[in-house]
Order: structure tokens, then C-alpha cells, then sequence
């Protein structure tokens, strides 16, 4: 089944939305096939503020009304505790909040935008998403991330160059209580290295030190402005490393 197909047999339905490449061609997809769709993003202490206002510019650019939907991720130790399966606990609780919302407002089905090049057996949240009978269409149809990149262009969607970005609590050694301030240094740490240029990195932070790893075609330009880097982000952790060992593109595939 292509995607026009799976769409046209839902054509009502609630999309969790990111406002990343994948839920935002998703979104962008189900409007252009004449779905009745509402889009519902989910704000908690663990997406950067920036998440948020791609995601209501691109709603906006579309003319899709989109929901928010306000969460205390810290009011779930089974969350903020960081087990290995974090995100199954994390994935749960968002969508079953989404499906609550969704269902009050007369959505019987929900979807996401998980694509066919995601690794199921590294991704703990899948289960969550099979548990709830939440659809990915794009997954289902058999799309990967490069397949959706290269349509989001064509559809001339601003999302679709946009580096993939996890959640802030990735960045967060497992085992390792997740807390506010963990959270407010790391996004303020990867703002000041996206404001000089550099983009698609990680700051990782264990106890108070961290760690930055960057994509290979930055690691030049990080060595040679290591002491402006060292400079503005000790003010928040003991100390900063750079891992040499550059961050690895792990979208792959393409029909």
C-alpha cells in the first residue's frame, strides 16, 4: 500500500506531532489527501523550545489547527529515573495523553510518524506504540527517512533538511537521575553551539561533566574554536570534552 492509499482508507485521524522531518510530512501528506486531521504536540521539559515553534510554524504554514498538550514529564519516576527503557515509559505516557485528548475530541484513530529505516530493535518506544494501536503509516508504506527528506523537499516543506534531534534526556547518561537543571544546561549549551554555526550535535553530560560530539564535517572548525567553546560552556559544567570520534549519520535506507 502507498501512502495516498493508507491515507484514503483514514481519512479521520489524530497525529502526534514533532514537528520533525518525519511528523511533518505525515501531517503535510494527510492534509494534501483531504484527511480531517488535528495535529497534537506534546510539550514537556525534555523538547527545546525551538521544537515547538517548528512545529507550530509548520502547522500554521498548512493551515492545520494544532493542539498542545501541556505534561509534568518529572511527576513519572519510571521516567525521570533513566532506565535503559526510558523511552518506552516516555513514549507511553505521551501518546496515551494524545489518545485522551484525541478521543474527547472525536479522533478514533491516531497516528505518528516513525518511517521504515527506524531500527525497531533500538527503539524501546516501538512497543509503546504497538501497545496503544498507534499507526505509522509512513513505516507501514514502507518509507525511509531519505524517501521522506527527498519528498518533504518536493513539497517544499522547511523541514526537510532539519537534522534529526532527540529528546533532551537522551543526553542524559542511563542510570543517571534526570533532572530541571541537567536539562536547562544541555539546552542552553547545544543554543550557543548552534548559534556559532555548527549543527546536527550532541552535548552529553555525565554528573557534571560533558561531553560534545559533532557531525565530521565540523570537527575542524570545533577543534580550532575549542577554547571560545570551552569559554562559554563552562560556566555550566566541571568539564568539557570533544569526542573524537565523530557523531554517525544513522539515517539509512531509500526505496
Amino acid at each position: 500500500m502507498n501512502l495516498k492509499d493508507f491515507l484514503n482508507s483514514e481519512t479521520r485521524a489524530a497525529i502526534a506531532f514533532s514537528g520533525g522531518v518525519d511528523s511533518s510530512y505525515l501531517l503535510y501528506s494527510a492534509k494534501k489527501n483531504g484527511s480531517d486531521v488535528t495535529a497534537y504536540y506534546v510539550r514537556t521539559a525534555f523538547q527545546p523550545e525551538f521544537e515547538y515553534k517548528d512545529a507550530a510554524r509548520l502547522a500554521d504554514e498548512l493551515g492545520i489547527k494544532i493542539k498542545t498538550i501541556d505534561i509534568d514529564i518529572f511527576a513519572n519516576n519510571e521516567i525521570v529515573s533513566n532506565p535503559i527503557n526510558r523511552c518506552y515509559f516516555c513514549k507511553r505516557m505521551i501518546l496515551g495523553e494524545i489518545k485522551k485528548h484525541a478521543a474527547d475530541d472525536g479522533y478514533k484513530i491516531l497516528m505518528e510518524g516513525t518511517n521504515a529505516s527506524d531500527d525497531v530493535g533500538d527503539r524501546p518506544g516501538m512497543s509503546a506504540i504497538k501497545e496503544l494501536s498507534v499507526l505509522s503509516p509512513l513505516r507501514e508504506c514502507g518509507l525511509t527517512k531519505t524517501d521522506v527528506r527527498r519528498l518533504s523537499k518536493e513539497a517544499g516543506l522547511f523541514t526537510w533538511d532539519k537534522p534529526s534531534y532527540s529528546c533532551l534526556a537522551t543526553r542524559v547518561m542511563n542510570c543517571e537521575q534526570i533532572t530541571h537543571e541537567k536539562l536547562s544546561k544541555i539546552e542552553a549549551a547545544e543554543k550557543k553551539l548552534f548559534d556559532m554555526g555548527f549543527s546536527d550535535l550532541r552535548v552529553r553530560v555525565y554528573g557534571n561533566n560533558a561531553l560534545i560530539q559533532f557531525r565530521a564535517k565540523d570537527m575542524k572548525k570545533a577543534f580550532e574554536e575549542r577554547r571560545k567553546i570551552c569559554g562559554m560552556l563552562s560556566r555550566y559544567f566541571d568539564s568539557i570534552a570533544l569526542d573524537l570520534k565523530e557523531r554517525e549519520n544513522k539515517e539509512k535506507g531509500s526505496i
